[in-house]
């Protein structure tokens, strides 16, 4: 899947609380649940309003160093790459090593003498995942699947990790595969005896 998805957020609940609508990908490349990254938050979308954005393929790779330094522009990176950050002689460098271990994932190797670093995938130029402390000689792993999570939130902000009590509530998960372009449709909601649980689902689908 190397095609962007063009989406449509459609607002057609019943919402009286002006929700927000968080975004985000799961990396599942690693053997325990991480806590996610919203990716992207719709606020103020009322009801009977849509509001359309995409989500790219392309991955961007960054790394911050203990010193609290990351750089300003993050590479491209696809699956089956590894990468690694090394001494450079104007401090850290982060560079494409050689292909990775496996096809399915972006790899990051600290390779510094000491000190850890934080492994960060972007997309669209917001933060999409996050991997925190990754010592010396050790490989952060990213694998994403081409699959899209929605729910509704409070209080919540682009590039904000999401804590368990939130995760656990967005149970919503949108194959996109094959997907060129597509409408979430958001229903449910209201007030009083006749609400319900917000529900989404895909609608007016175009494959590649």
């Amino acid at each position: 899947m190397t095609t962007d998805v063009k989406l449509n957020f459609v607002n057609e609940s019943n919402d009286q609380n002006n929700s927000e609508v968080v975004f985000f990908q799961k990396n599942v490349g690693t053997n325990f649940d991480e806590l996610s990254v919203a990716w992207k938050v719709i606020k103020n979308c009322a009801t009977g309003w849509h509001h359309e954005f995409t989500l790219p393929m392309q991955m961007q790779l960054s790394a911050s160093d203990s010193w609290g330094n990351e750089i300003i522009n993050p590479l491209d990176a696809s699956n089956g790459q590894l990468y690694h950050v090394t001494k450079g002689p104007s401090g850290d460098e982060l560079a494409y090593m050689s292909p990775g271990t496996s096809r399915t994932e972006v790899q990051l190797r600290n390779d510094l003498l000491s000190g850890s670093i934080d492994a960060k995938i972007y997309k669209s130029g917001k933060l999409l995942a996050l991997k925190t402390g990754v010592s010396p000689s050790q490989k952060a792993v990213f694998q994403i699947k081409p699959t899209l999570w929605v729910g509704v939130v409070s209080q919540i902000e682009e590039g904000e990790i999401m804590n368990s009590a939130i995760m656990s509530d967005v149970n919503t998960e949108l194959g996109l595969l094959g997907v060129a372009s597509a409408d979430i449709v958001m229903t449910g909601g209201g007030i009083g005896t006749s609400a319900s649980k917000f529900q989404f689902h895909l609608d007016n689908i175009v494959y590649v």
